[in-house]
């Protein structure tokens, strides 16, 4: 009989299923199928040219030390001014931590923060390595189901009906991956005000998406009276700046919690690639306009995408408000045979669409949500027609 040499941690652990259904699409690809892939959350831009110019001045500066675990000072100091500017959060250089992306933050919070047994509150959809970040911390996640018609944001009273005596922490994103959706500052008050009962709940807030908003209503929890301090705020230059294979993020947090994520990282990976956190200080310290841009082209296929969405009979979809995903339910199809195909649910119908149209996407399941699948549109204007054009074909036809 076969020995498991592997641990029960990794056993338990699921694959990634936005990575799971990219390596499909690439799989597929080289087998000469023409594959429009809507699942990675990436921008299709290039990094801009200052910042490149940056990191190849770090270069010839000879950058190639090992750098401090939780980052350079000088990144620091553009991290709390970025905070100052942008959020109005008054961060000091002891509460930074830089890290290997923002994913790794996140993975530091849950490890020195979580103990076996501990709660913690998901806003559903949620993204996706939320869930088993948390549980390989021995934290439960407790999931709070939102639907399209609510714009999929929780309201005070199902915040308030999730909170239990083992109730630690809740993580949220706004602008949120995968639905789009952002929380206003009335929004986010109104729950404050219901964590204000519950003192020692701590809060993960994801803002990695902060810049792309369409409507200018993006507001951090943290700036909301009485939330400063039990506020861990997580952001990174990946999709703003468009530098995912740069691999820097940040948190801002109370200096206890900072220095308990800088020893967690000391003896995992130390510190973040020195080059790119170079490059990361002149991201910042630039002003927002720099990106504009890649914000308008992000809004104008938002809109084309809606549009594209709501002419296929049976799909609902809200009107995301930033990030880069349409996050439809399409629970109209479920049940429904489709050349041949049963579908049963949203996993089914996201295997349908790249099987038959040649279009990846992800399944809600993935994200807290069994009745959507999440589509982005980090892409360009003439594959996005393409891709929405094959999808209608293979649901209407069927």
């Amino acid at each position: 009989m076969a020995i498991n040499i592997l641990s029960d941690r990794i056993n338990q652990l699921s694959v990634s299923q936005t990575l799971a259904m990219a390596a499909k699409a690439r799989e597929l690809k080289t087998l000469g199928k023409d594959i429009i892939s809507l699942s990675l959350g990436e921008p299709d831009f290039n990094t801009p040219d200052f910042i490149k110019e940056a990191a190849k001045k770090a270069i010839d500066e000879n950058w190639s030390t090992y750098p401090p675990v939780d980052g350079y000072p000088e990144l620091k100091q553009a991290i709390v001014k970025k905070f100052q500017r942008d959020n109005g959060l008054n961060y000091q250089l002891q509460n930074i931590v830089v890290s290997t992306g923002a994913k790794q933050s996140l993975y530091n919070i849950a490890q020195v923060m979580l103990n076996e047994g501990d709660e913690v509150i998901l806003p559903a959809p949620y993204w996706v390595s939320y869930f088993e970040i948390i549980k390989m911390a021995g934290g439960i996640p407790v999931e709070v189901p939102t639907n399209v018609e609510a714009e999929f944001k929780i309201t005070p009273d199902q915040l308030e009906a999730a909170i239990t005596p083992k109730t630690k922490m809740m993580w949220f994103s706004s602008p949120c991956n995968p639905s789009g959706s952002v929380y206003s500052k009335e929004e986010l008050t109104a729950l404050a005000a219901i964590l204000e009962k519950h003192p020692n709940i701590y809060v993960v807030s994801d803002e990695i998406y902060e810049h792309i908003t369409f409507s200018g209503t993006f507001c951090s929890i943290a700036s909301i009276p009485g939330m400063f301090e039990r506020t861990i705020t997580v952001n990174g230059v990946a999709k703003a700046y468009a530098m995912t294979g740069w691999r820097i993020g940040y948190i801002g947090a109370s200096e206890e919690i900072a220095k308990a994520c800088t020893k967690l990282q000391g003896q995992v990976t130390s510190g973040a690639n020195s080059i790119a956190q170079r490059a990361t200080i002149t991201a910042l310290e630039a002003d927002p306009s720099e990106i504009k841009y890649m914000v308008e082209a992000f809004h104008k296929r938002r809109d084309l995408v809606i549009d594209l969405i709501n002419d296929i009979p049976g799909m609902k979809v809200n009107v995301p408000e930033g990030a880069f995903y349409a996050f439809p339910d399409v629970s109209y199809y479920f049940g429904k045979v489709m050349r041949g195909k049963l579908i049963s649910d949203a996993d089914d119908l996201a295997m349908y669409l790249l099987e038959e149209a040649n279009v990846a996407t992800v399944t809600g399941i993935a994200f807290g949500n069994a009745h959507c699948i999440r589509m982005s549109y980090a892409t360009s204007e003439q594959l996005l027609i393409e891709a929405f054009k094959r999808i209608k074909e293979v649901l209407i036809e069927s």
